[in-house]
């Protein structure tokens, strides 16, 4: 992040969603007449935008009103990428929600087996949430922003209800969304975050994390519909200028527990169920223990705000009686996501400086599907990438050069420690 920058950290204790983002950058100072000027370049008509001041908890924040008229009109992902396209909005209001609506279909996709232009979208296909995502990339363009930043989010549980009927929270679109990003549950039978909330981060974000080095110029809260017991169901966005500091590592916890009475099975599903709860990464070291004992270390990398969480699965899945927790920082490449097609069969490919590598477990599924060999998959697959973006080269970057720090989510190993804290009771907190 580049000092002068403007930047927009938005924190989800209680998740995101369209409205909530909008409203949040309302209530920081974007002007709600020109939210509305801006959206007024689509061709669609019958809907009202206002905002009213609420309180959640005893916090203030704007709870903002996408108004419309009743339409049976079911758009397609192609249907509203026109939509924007050809709305002659400023670069980066269309650049971004393109995006965001690029992001929904390929997820969408994803679950119904169809070719992301022929997804039908339903709620996301509304007047309203269409709004509430080019209202949002409208917003961060009136106060300036030039990078987003996201904390990890919170999602809620149960089922929700959908044009499909009942599906499970957070709904699979949101989770597919939110793939490599930091997310943790709470006990809420209310869906915190929507597949609309879930694309603006997932595209908007530049890195995840706690609240960037910045000098404070706004704040604002945006409010959802439910009323939560015990935490005001807000959204907060923090503005600000970037602060002209050296470049830090992304805060992270690496969780470590000795065992020397568990079984490879028992080990290796331990490891899977860290990486299901959260962890960045996990792995397991073969040592040796006092007394000559042959044993095994498990680790864990994980976000502080999910180092609990995290340290219960490993205690619960050992038996052991404590872990330790040790302050980490990592320094990561840039990267972005990306598909391509091998033999017809979709595979992601993650980009980053002077390297594509494809996503193992899509090679996997393909290979099988084909009757390949995996290497052949997985070098036919990154070259495909190579021959559709040959001006994309770009020279291999240290994660610790100046600029390139980019704290988003991989399976490396951290590259520094500081101080260790021992949690003899388990409680990695």
């Amino acid at each position: 992040m580049s000092a002068g920058q403007r930047v927009a950290w938005f924190h989800c204790f209680s998740g995101i969603a369209g409205d909530m983002t909008l409203g949040a950058l309302v209530d920081a100072g974007a002007d709600l007449d020109e939210v509305r000027a801006i959206c007024g370049r689509l061709d669609v008509g019958g809907w009202a935008l206002d905002a009213e001041e609420v309180l959640r908890n005893g916090i203030g924040g704007t709870k903002v009103h996408v108004r419309v008229e009743d339409s049976p009109v079911v758009r397609t992902a192609g249907h509203i990428t026109a939509l924007v396209a050809d709305a002659g909005l400023p670069d980066r209001v269309r650049h971004r929600a393109l995006a965001a609506f690029e992001a929904l279909a390929l997820a969408e996709g994803r679950l119904h087996r169809r070719p992301p232009e022929q997804v039908h979208f339903h709620e996301v296909g509304g007047i309203d949430a269409i709004i509430d995502i080019v209202g949002s990339c409208a917003a961060l363009e009136i106060l300036g922003v030039d990078r987003v930043e996201v904390s990890p989010v919170a999602t809620g549980r149960g089922v929700v209800r959908a044009a499909h009927g009942l599906i499970p929270n957070p709904a699979p679109a949101t989770v597919e969304l939110l793939r490599d990003a930091p997310v943790y549950g709470i006990d809420v039978p209310v869906e915190l975050t929507t597949p609309t909330g879930a694309a603006l981060a997932a595209t908007l974000a530049s890195a995840w994390g706690p609240m960037p080095a910045m000098t404070v110029g706004s704040v604002g809260f945006g409010a959802g519909d439910a009323e939560l017991d015990h935490r005001p169901n807000l959204l907060q966005v923090v503005i600000g200028t970037a602060a002209d500091v050296a470049p830090g590592g992304q805060p992270l916890v690496q969780l470590e527990v000795n065992v020397d009475d568990a079984t490879g099975e028992v080990l290796a599903d331990t490891v899977a169920a860290a990486l299901e709860a959260g962890a960045h990464d996990a792995w397991v070291t073969p040592v040796l223990m006092k007394k000559g004992r042959p044993a095994h270390t498990l680790h864990a990398l994980v976000d502080p705000s999910l180092a609990a969480q995290v340290g219960r699965v490993f205690t619960d899945g050992t038996g052991s009686f404590g872990l330790r927790a040790i302050s980490v920082d990592r320094w990561a490449s840039p990267r972005q996501l990306d598909e391509v097609e091998v033999d017809g069969v979709p595979i992601r490919v993650k980009v980053g400086p002077g390297r594509v590598k494809a996503e193992y477990d899509d090679a996997v599924v393909a290979a099988r599907h084909l009757g390949r060999p995996l290497r052949e998959v997985l070098a036919d697959a990154e070259q495909s990438w190579r021959q559709a973006h040959p001006d994309d080269a770009t020279e291999s970057v240290s994660p610790l050069s100046e600029g390139s720090v980019e704290p988003l989510h991989d399976h490396h190993h951290p590259h520094s420690h500081s101080h260790e804290h021992h949690h003899p009771d388990g409680d990695a907190g």
